[in-house]
């Protein structure tokens, strides 16, 4: 089957990262829509920033697209693919349908089997880095039969890297970096609160800034941005549990990691919108001070 010429692209849906990358791709001359139907009015604004064209429902964007990205929170990713396929067969159409999301390389793969049954063809995408607005810039993993058709995507801010022909190889590559990630800030978030409530905060800032400086400086400069996304990093985290637990490692790490993000989405500052969250441009400590006071603490 000859690669398919991409005009225009269906983004589902339009939020913090979605957003940025519809506009990026704008930029390089693609039509870009999304279905604002049933969406929330911070995502309807997003799409309007970003010069999104709303085309309504999602059999439309389905109808009208060569190419649909599904860039969503990774626990709503399945639910979105049922409907994709759930559509498609009365469109008489065989659309690329590229799962941007999170999620194990076993979940790529039975997702890829339910979306190419209803007429689709599957690729298996990964997005690393911070949405691609100002200085932010992505990494787009891609793998599956039809990867190479999304290499027309890169940009100054996005750099395209094709992993393989297999569906589930970008799945990994993500799933593996996001135990680093994801793991990492999990763990060091939990240990300064631990080190707060246990009144030794002072004296362990002081051992690390002369033993781990680089560490201490990485967490606090992640801190800022993390608690609105803690909901997304939950079924994120399972997911990477997962991974590892098929390829006959512990699970157990990164269901703690999920537990944590848990939470971290319960209090008030993971409540918050990453514009909110931005806007108020607070430091490293002061969200550790927040979560201390917001996330569950012992009778």
């Amino acid at each position: 089957m000859s690669a398919p010429t991409i005009k225009c692209i269906g983004l589902m849906s339009a939020g913090d990262m979605g957003g940025a990358v519809g506009a990026r791709l704008k930029e390089l001359g693609f039509e870009v829509c999304t279905a604002l139907e049933g969406r929330s009015e911070r995502t309807r604004k997003l799409a309007a920033e970003a010069g999104l064209a709303d085309c309504g429902d999602l059999r439309t964007l389905l109808d009208t697209s060569d190419l649909v990205l599904s860039i969503i929170d990774p626990g709503s990713a399945m639910a979105l693919a049922h409907e994709i396929a759930a559509l498609l067969p009365g469109l008489g159409k065989h659309p690329l349908v590229a799962d941007c999301n999170a999620l194990a390389p076993h979940t790529k793969l039975e997702m890829q089997a339910l979306l190419e049954k209803a007429g689709a063809r599957f690729i298996d995408a990964a997005i690393i880095g911070p949405p691609p607005r100002g200085a932010g810039k992505i990494r787009l993993y891609l793998s599956g039969a039809d990867a190479s058709a999304m290499t027309g995507l890169a940009h100054d801010a996005i750099t395209v890297r094709v992993v393989s022909e297999r569906v589930g190889d970008a799945a990994a590559v993500k799933m593996c970096y996001g135990g680093i990630t994801k793991g990492t800030v999990a763990l060091l978030t939990e240990l300064l609160v631990v080190a707060r409530r246990l009144g030794v905060e002072s004296m362990l800032d002081e051992e690390l800034r002369g033993s781990q400086p680089a560490m201490r400086d990485w967490i606090l400069k992640n801190l800022p941005s993390m608690p609105p996304k803690a909901y997304r990093w939950v079924p994120e985290t399972r997911e990477i549990a997962a991974t590892f637990e098929a390829a006959g490692l512990t699970p157990l790490m990164l269901k703690g990691a999920a537990e944590m993000y848990e939470a971290v989405a319960a209090a008030p500052a993971g409540r918050e919108s990453p514009e909110q969250a931005r806007a108020k441009a607070r430091t490293g400590e002061q969200v550790l001070a927040d979560l201390d006071a917001g996330m569950p603490k012992k009778a």
